[in-house]
């Protein structure tokens, strides 16, 4: 249904199963996942298979705005509401009337915002910035966050009854490195698609690149995945490509894997899993979303580790 969403991997599939559900409804959707797993993208094929396909899909980088600014960008403004404010301006909700807002990075949201946002959800109803009147419109809200916005509630960075709101159906996309199966799928899917873009032959992958491409941790994700094969179509173009011509993080990458030897007297694997837990929220200040990227796992993943070991 999605066939801009490539992968066959258990997770992957089960994510999309649901997506599918979800498209064919109006439902507020939160989009869940790392910088580069493709929430713009899931988001862009729910609105296509949707009732709303035909509507405009609007998006907003809430991170990419100044503070000062969100609020108009979102709901609109009137000439004269403050400096600078010479004309009218349309925000992004009316211009998405009768289709879709995609909103990025919700997580980044002003608190004040964050309340007007609520009221709109609740109601339909906007007031641009300068005005006196609100006015009605009918869109849907898909929101995506790569930071858990629990996290942000607890710290009191975003308000919980917003989180409710948006939080209506979850989809999470999960992380290139816990679908490693779909690699090679996405490798073949992205040489063709830039060998055809740029008019060029596509490179082979030797059997030792293809095994040092599926070890590395993809910390870039998909979108890391793609501009890597961007590069080797057009520098190795109609070539095979060896270990070496791969760009220098995946030597690294190799190297501190491989780099470990296991002693004669053996290790005790499960206080050498503690201690590095440990060491990565310390490195992380606490925030378990960013242990877990640390240490290449789910946060999930790691929340379960932590209880297992009593880590707090």
């Amino acid at each position: 249904m999605f066939k801009a969403l490539i992968g066959q991997s258990p997770n992957f599939e089960a994510m999309l199963r649901s997506a599918s559900m979800v498209a064919a409804t109006d439902v507020t959707v939160l989009i869940c996942g790392e910088t580069g797993t493709g929430k713009e993208l899931l988001a862009k094929a729910l609105q296509t298979q949707g009732p709303r396909a035909k509507k405009p899909f609007i998006t907003l980088n809430c991170a990419a705005l100044p503070e000062s600014l969100v609020e108009s960008e979102l709901f609109g403004h009137r000439r004269g509401a403050f400096t600078g404010a010479v004309a009218n301006q349309m925000g992004r909700l009316p211009a998405a009337d009768g289709g879709t807002l995609f909103m990025d990075e919700v997580d980044s949201l002003p608190l004040l915002v964050q309340a007007k946002l609520l009221r709109f959800l609740e109601t339909g109803d906007i007031q641009p910035v300068g005005d006196t009147l609100s006015q009605r419109v009918d869109v849907r809200i898909i929101a995506a966050t790569n930071l858990s916005l629990e996290e942000k509630i607890a710290n009191g960075e975003f308000r919980k009854d917003l989180y409710y709101r948006l939080n209506v159906v979850p989809l999470e996309i999960p992380p290139l490195r816990e679908r490693m199966g779909d690699i090679q799928l996405l490798l073949n899917h992205f040489m063709r698609h830039f060998a055809a873009v740029h008019k060029l032959q596509a490179p082979t992958l030797s059997n030792r690149t293809l095994a040092r491409l599926q070890d590395h941790n993809w910390p870039g994700n998909v979108r890391e995945l793609r501009n890597v094969c961007e590069r080797l179509c057009i520098l190795m173009a109609g070539r095979q490509v060896e270990e070496e011509n791969l760009p220098e993080e995946f030597n690294k990458t190799h190297v501190a894997w491989g780099g470990f030897i296991l002693p004669e007297e053996g290790i005790e694997l499960e206080q050498m899993e503690i201690d590095l837990i440990n060491q990565a929220l310390d490195r992380a200040n606490g925030n378990r979303s960013q242990t877990a990227r640390l240490l290449g796992i789910s946060r999930d993943t790691l929340l379960y580790r932590m209880q297992k070991y009593n880590i707090r």
